[in-house]
C-alpha cells in the first residue's frame, strides 16, 4: 500500500486501506499545451503564438427614431509569448484569512496532501477557479457532431498554481502556520499536515499601518509594521522588498495583490492625488489622504510589476491610473466577487432580460471573520457598500423600456441625472459565532404583468475565504498572461506590437467593481464579462468567439 509520506510533510494519520494516495484532481493536473489551430490566421514559433483577428462591431446613429447601423470591421494581430513567466505572488495581508488559506491550499495541491473529514477522505483541488475548473467550447467534432470543450487554462500557456512563489506583507507578525490556525477556515486534519510546509514559509514582511484607514479594532494585530510616518520612506521600503523577493527567487514576474483589510475611501483632492505628479509629491510630503494600498500600488507600478486590488476601497485614485499609463505598468481591481454579489449580477440580469422590472433589491449579510470585524466600522463598510451597490447599474441602464434613462442637463447628483434605478440597500453585520461561514439574504421585489408584483427571496450560506481564494489565483494567473500578450492594429497600419492598455478590464469577471479605462462604461453583467474573457483568449489563437447560433442544426 502506498504511503502519503512521499507526498506530504510525513505527519499524516496512520496508513490504512482508506489512505491510498489519490490521483491528482483534474483541476490540479499538469497538461502540455494541447491546442494547435490549423489556419492561415494562426502561426507558431518557438517564442510566440501569433494570430490575426477581425473585430466585428456596428456604428449606430439615431435620427427621428430610426436606427441607422453601419457594420464595422477592425483587423488586429495578437502576439503571445509562449514561455510562462516564473511568477511570484506577493500578497498584502498575506497572514489574513485569504492569504493563509490560499497558501495552504497551494501547498496541499503541490504535495498532494489528502485529509480526513467527517464525510471521508478529501483530496486537494482548485474547484472554484474559473481558469482551472471551468471549460470553454472550441467547436464540434466533425465525425460525431458533439461539442468539444477544454479547460480555460488550456487555451493559452498559463502559470500552474502550484508553481507560484508565495510571499508578502502583513501588519500581523504571526508565522504562516499560526495565521492559518487563527483563520479557522480549513479542516483540522489538513491544517495539521500542511503546518510544517506553512511554517517553512516564515512570517510576512512588515507592512504599512496608517490607523486612520482601517477600523480601530485592527490595532491589536498591528505588531509587524514598517516604523515611522514618512510615506516616501515606506514607498522605497516596499519597492526594495519587491526587488529583493524577485532576486532571491529568480523570478521573471511578480504580481502584487492587495488582500488586506478594506480601507475607508480616500478623498479625491485637486493637487493631491488627481495626477501622477501630484500623487508622487503627496507621498513625499506624507499627505494624510495617501492610503497604504495606494502606496503599495505606486511601489508596484514603479517597479514595473502588476498590482491587483482585491478590496473595495478606491486605491486607484486618478493619479495612480495616470502613473500606470505613464509607466506602462498593469493594474486591476476592485474587490473580489465571490458570493452574494456574483449571484446578484446573474439574477438581476435574468430578471431584466426576462422583461421583469426589479423595484428593489435588499441585501443582508452577516459573518464573523476578521473581514467582518473590520467592516463593522462605518467608514470601511461604506467602501464595501459602494462596491456592492453598483453591480446592477449597467443592466438597468441597458433597458429604457423598464427604467427611465438619465435626463440630459439634469443637476449632477440628482435622481434625474442618474436615471431610474431599483431601490438598493446593502447591510453587513459582524457576528463572531459564524466565523468564516457568511450568511447572505437577498430580496428581489419586482413589477410584473399589468401591475402585479413578484417577491423572490434567496438565502445563501458560503464559506467566505474558500470562495475568495480561487479568485486570487485566477486574477494572478490571468494578469501574468496578459503581460505576455501584445497587439497591433493592421487596420491602422500599426507596425510594432504594443502591450495592452494598463487597466486590465478583462479581469472583470472576478471583481465586484471592475476598474476600466477612464471614460468607458463599466460592465457588471456576469455573462458579458465571461464572454469577453473567452472571446479574447480565443482571439489570441485566431478563433472567433463562441457562437450559440448553432446554424448547422437549424437549417435544412
Amino acid at each position: 500500500m502506498a504511503s502519503y509520506t512521499a507526498h506530504s510533510s510525513g505527519l499524516n494519520t496512520p496508513e490504512s486501506e482508506l489512505e491510498s494516495v489519490l490521483p491528482v484532481h483534474p483541476t490540479a493536473q499538469r497538461r502540455a499545451y494541447p491546442i494547435v489551430v490549423q489556419s492561415d490566421l494562426t502561426s507558431y514559433s518557438d517564442e510566440f503564438i501569433t494570430s490575426k483577428f477581425t473585430n466585428r462591431g456596428a456604428d449606430v446613429s439615431v435620427t427621428n427614431g430610426q436606427y441607422l447601423i453601419t457594420p464595422t470591421l477592425e483587423q488586429y494581430e495578437f502576439q503571445t509569448v509562449r514561455k510562462v513567466s516564473k511568477t511570484g505572488l506577493m500578497m498584502v495581508g498575506w497572514g489574513g484569512n485569504n492569504g493563509s488559506t490560499l497558501s495552504a491550499t497551494i501547498l496541499a495541491n503541490h504535495h498532494n496532501i489528502s485529509w480526513h473529514t467527517k464525510a471521508g477522505i478529501q483530496q486537494p483541488n482548485y474547484i472554484g477557479s474559473v481558469l482551472r475548473a471551468s471549460t470553454v467550447r472550441l467547436g464540434t467534432d466533425s465525425s460525431t457532431g458533439k461539442d468539444i470543450y477544454v479547460p480555460i487554462s488550456d487555451v493559452l500557456p498559463m502559470v500552474h498554481p502550484n508553481d507560484l512563489v508565495l510571499g508578502g506583507w502583513d501588519i500581523s507578525g504571526a508565522s504562516m502556520d499560526e495565521a492559518m490556525k487563527r483563520a479557522e477556515v480549513l479542516d483540522w486534519d489538513l491544517q495539521r499536515q500542511v503546518a510544517p510546509h506553512m511554517a517553512a514559509l516564515g512570517q510576512p514582511l512588515p507592512s504599512i499601518y496608517y490607523p486612520d484607514f482601517i477600523a480601530a479594532n485592527q490595532e491589536a494585530r498591528a505588531d509587524n509594521v514598517i516604523p515611522g510616518t514618512d510615506k516616501q520612506a515606506h514607498l522605497e521600503h516596499i519597492r526594495a522588498d519587491i526587488r529583493r523577493f524577485k532576486q532571491q527567487h529568480g523570478l521573471d514576474r511578480i504580481v502584487v495583490f492587495w488582500t488586506a483589510n478594506t480601507e475607508r475611501y480616500s478623498d479625491i483632492i485637486p493637487g493631491v492625488n488627481d495626477t501622477a505628479d501630484n500623487l508622487l509629491k503627496s507621498i513625499k510630503t506624507s499627505h494624510s489622504e495617501v492610503s497604504p494600498s495606494t502606496v503599495f500600488a505606486v511601489a508596484a507600478i514603479l517597479e514595473g510589476e502588476p498590482f491587483v486590488n482585491g478590496a473595495p476601497q478606491n486605491t486607484f485614485v486618478p493619479g495612480v491610473i495616470e502613473l500606470a499609463e505613464r509607466e506602462k505598468s498593469f493594474i486591476g481591481g476592485d474587490d473580489l466577487k465571490s458570493g452574494q454579489t456574483k449571484l446578484k449580477s446573474v439574477f438581476a440580469e435574468f430578471l431584466v432580460n426576462a422583461g421583469i422590472k426589479p423595484l428593489s433589491i435588499a441585501s443582508y449579510n452577516h459573518l464573523g471573520n476578521n473581514d467582518g470585524h473590520n467592516l463593522s466600522a462605518e467608514p470601511q463598510f461604506k467602501s464595501k457598500e459602494i462596491s456592492k451597490s453598483s453591480v446592477v447599474d449597467d443592466m438597468v441602464n441597458a433597458n429604457a423600456l423598464l427604467y427611465k434613462p438619465a435626463e440630459e442637463g439634469a443637476a449632477k447628483g440628482t435622481k434625474a441625472a442618474k436615471g431610474e434605478h431599483p431601490d438598493h440597500i446593502v447591510v453587513i453585520k459582524y457576528v463572531p459565532a459564524v466565523g468564516d461561514s457568511k450568511r447572505a439574504i437577498d430580496e428581489y421585489y419586482s413589477e410584473i404583468f399589468c401591475g402585479g408584483r413578484s417577491t423572490i427571496n434567496i438565502f445563501n450560506e458560503c464559506e467566505d475565504s474558500l470562495l475568495a481564494t480561487p479568485l486570487i489565483l485566477d486574477l494572478t494567473i490571468l494578469t501574468e498572461l496578459l503581460t505576455r500578450v501584445k497587439y497591433r492594429s493592421t487596420s491602422t497600419q500599426q507596425t510594432e506590437f504594443a502591450p495592452l492598455y494598463p487597466v486590465l478590464s478583462l479581469l472583470s469577471y472576478m471583481l465586484k467593481a471592475p476598474l476600466v479605462k477612464p471614460g468607458t462604461d463599466v460592465i457588471n453583467s456576469l455573462n458579458r464579462q465571461r464572454n469577453a474573457l473567452e472571446a479574447f483568449l480565443k482571439a489570441c489563437i485566431g478563433l472567433e468567439g463562441s457562437s450559440d447560433l448553432l446554424l448547422e442544426t437549424r437549417l435544412w
